[in-house]
């Protein structure tokens, strides 16, 4: 057995490198610790059908005989790294791109100083032409990204950078690494955050909520963008604006981060000579009031609510279902035969469960397959309405930790969305 394992308190860069090993070992197990990053555990949960992950608990570690580190190379850093340094005829194999010196023994090893090591092992993948996935291009990206501050750390190379193009000509989603990676901040972002919290007034426009703040500033501050993304957050509202007024009053900068689909921060950025995205935006005004900036931005934000993709658009309908007396083991049958990973369970019209692969794991003995699906379904799922967007779908199956919703109109079950279904409108396509 070959199993691929990666430090405690995983990060986006160690997960990644963990993927990329499989990609390289193919027969190799991959193993995570049970400590993740939040930001990580996030990605996880929403991806969890497409990177197939283990956890020690889950290993036999008598039966291991080729282990491959990423990310590390010391045996404390490793969950259970003393069993795993005890046993024996053991060969390892290390990808690592720290400095500090190592306290274990390698049969082979891969160790150079660069910003990130997914940048290692994703050359190694070029050199044997190995194919990645836009998926997996995402995830390297958002590993590359947070250890080297998005190619700004001092510790940065030329690989790392070239490395970074590589990958985005691979179909890395930058949207994605956006809504996963937080970047930091400083003492100057802290107080400018500060005075827009002393000052944050909310309003609601077209049913949704919106704060717009103006704050003087004074002298070059980075990273405005990522206040507004935090006064958003913080002040709990659908959309923020700052209106920065630079010293002296005769330019402003204008900041939105909208967290609905249905208000376009681009569309209204570009109304006012400045461009971005649906979530995000910019523009710099000059000669202007800012009472005036303000109250334009308002008069947008009331005649911006635009169509979008809603949950109906992209779920799976009509819906298999099964009943709460059916079989585990017809259960399993049918979750083999239609290739999905869990299904409704209803009595007569109404949901009152839901059947997944996990739930197969509280089998115990054999003949419980011979036991009814009420003994081990969910007895309250989770659901969604049609009208939500697919965005809101998805943080409910990360916050819930689930691989599928479905979907209720007035009561009735109307569809089923999955992992996939969102994975499908974040990225146009899935791997093979």
């Amino acid at each position: 057995m070959q199993m691929i394992t990666t430090h405690r308190g995983t990060d986006f860069d160690a997960l990644a490198s963990v993927v990329a090993a499989t990609i390289l070992y193919p027969a190799a197990v991959p193993v995570l610790p049970g400590t993740l990053n939040p930001n990580v555990k996030a990605f996880l949960s929403l991806h969890k059908d497409v990177f197939d992950m283990k956890t020690v608990k889950d290993i036999d570690f008598s039966l291991i005989k080729r282990l491959i580190i990423v990310d590390t190379n010391r045996w404390d850093r490793l969950e259970k790294g003393n069993l795993l340094k005890e046993t024996k005829g053991l060969e390892v194999f290390i990808w690592d791109h720290h400095e500090n010196e190592s306290d274990i023994a390698t049969s082979w090893e891969c160790r150079e100083k660069t910003g990130a090591n997914i940048t290692i092992m994703t050359r190694a993948l070029r050199k044997e032409n190995k194919s990645i996935s836009p998926i997996q291009a995402t995830l390297f990206l958002c590993g590359l990204y947070e250890d080297t501050g998005s190619l700004s750390f001092t510790s940065t190379t030329a690989d790392d950078a070239y490395t970074a193009g590589y990958l985005i000509e691979n179909k890395a989603d930058l949207n994605i690494l956006r809504t996963f990676l937080q970047p930091a901040y400083g003492q100057q972002q802290k107080d400018v955050l500060f005075t827009m919290l002393k000052t944050a007034e909310r309003k609601r426009i077209n049913n949704y909520s919106v704060s717009v703040n103006c704050v003087e500033i004074h002298g070059h501050v980075s990273s405005l963008s990522l206040v507004v993304h935090m006064y958003r957050e913080i002040v709990n509202v659908d959309v923020a604006f700052g209106i920065f007024v630079l010293s002296g009053g005769d330019k402003c900068i204008v900041i939105g981060r909208s967290n609905v689909p249905e208000i376009n921060v681009g569309s209204i950025v570009r109304s006012m000579g400045g461009g971005g995205n649906d979530g995000a935006g910019s523009a710099m005004l000059k000669a202007v009031n800012q009472d005036a900036v303000r109250e334009w931005i308002e008069e947008l934000l009331r005649g911006n609510q635009e169509s979008s993709v809603h949950v109906e658009d992209i779920m799976s309908s009509p819906v298999f279902f099964v009943s709460q007396k059916t079989s585990m083991g017809n259960v399993a049958q049918i979750l083999k035969e239609k290739g999905c990973t869990g299904l409704p369970v209803v009595d007569g019209e109404k949901l009152v469960g839901i059947i997944s692969r996990r739930d197969f794991k509280k089998i115990r003995k054999e003949s419980q397959l011979e036991s009814p699906v009420k003994a081990f379904m969910n007895m309250h799922p989770v659901t969604i309405t049609p009208e939500k967007s697919p965005i809101h779908a998805a943080r409910m199956m990360v916050k819930h930790d689930i691989g599928r919703l479905p979907v209720m109109d007035n009561g009735r079950l109307a569809g089923i969305i999955s992992r996939s279904d969102a994975m499908r409108f974040f990225y146009d396509a899935l791997p093979d």
